[in-house]
């Protein structure tokens, strides 16, 4: 019997990976901020970690729910496959319906001249960001502590350089070193929103347990493509960014078969 119910357990976890955003963050504060080639390698390795943790985390137990309730056959896999594109299109439309400044090619969504250029950084990262931790509410609201602690750490593990990232674009946009940091540690706090409607939704309706999942991991791949490896790549740095994604990727299958077994 675990201590606290899944909820709480979405909540705690989503808030504990979200915080380690303001960890990543942290270098800018001493002003020893990494090479950009070496920001490059921790983002890849960032979305390796998410390529995993969509996989063996949301998609694989995704199709196991849905044979749970349906048996064998093409169904479960129409269910998932549906709901990874539902969660796709979801931030697909997010990005198109909200102004957001992206780190390199710079606005998107609808004309937003009077936002300041930091609140365009902001809704940009929380674009990012809510899906994680939807996905890990997710994660917890269907298997508990077994479900949601492999998300949890993993994408907890891959907020500290996207933390770095958010924080070293605000140094280069005039913003002091204090500054900087505290709007990257304050980025991360959606995560812990997204946790809780995601542990909410999945522990009050069972049924739906496989169309969150699946719906989670689509949302996580559309950031994964449109945002970090593109980001990865501008600089010439393709080659680290490659190694660390493959880094990240064997490192959360581990945690997930270790943690979640």
């Amino acid at each position: 019997m675990e201590p606290f119910s899944p909820i709480t357990l979405g909540f705690l976890g989503s808030l504990a990976a979200g915080s380690l955003t303001a960890v990543g963050a942290i270098p800018v504060l001493f002003g020893r901020i990494p090479s950009r080639a070496t920001r490059d390698l921790l983002l890849g390795f960032a979305a390796g970690v998410m390529l995993a943790a969509s996989f063996f985390s949301l998609i694989i137990p995704a199709l196991d729910a849905a044979e749970g309730q349906f048996d064998n056959g093409a169904l479960p896999a129409a269910i998932v496959c549906v709901a990874i594109l539902l969660g796709m299109g979801a931030v697909a439309l997010m990005n198109e319906w909200l102004p957001h400044e992206h780190f390199k090619t710079g606005r998107e969504g609808p004309d937003a001249a009077s936002l300041r250029r930091v609140w365009l950084f902001i809704i940009a990262i929380t674009i990012h960001n809510f899906p994680e931790g939807l996905a890990v509410g997710v994660g917890f609201g269907a298997d508990g502590l077994s479900g949601g602690l492999p998300l949890a750490i993993g994408i907890g593990l891959q907020n500290a350089p996207e933390g770095l990232a958010v924080a070293v674009s605000l140094l280069g946009e005039g913003y002091s070193r204090r500054r900087a940091w505290g709007i990257a540690a304050l980025t991360g706090l959606v995560e812990p929103v997204g946790g809780l409607l995601g542990a909410g939704i999945i522990s009050i309706s069972q049924p739906l347990l496989p169309w969150g999942l699946a719906f989670a991991a689509g949302a996580m791949l559309y950031v994964i493509s449109h945002e970090i490896i593109p980001e990865t790549h501008r600089s010439g740095h393709q080659n680290r960014a490659t190694l660390g994604l493959a880094a990240g990727l064997v490192i959360m299958l581990f945690l997930d078969v270790w943690l979640g077994g």
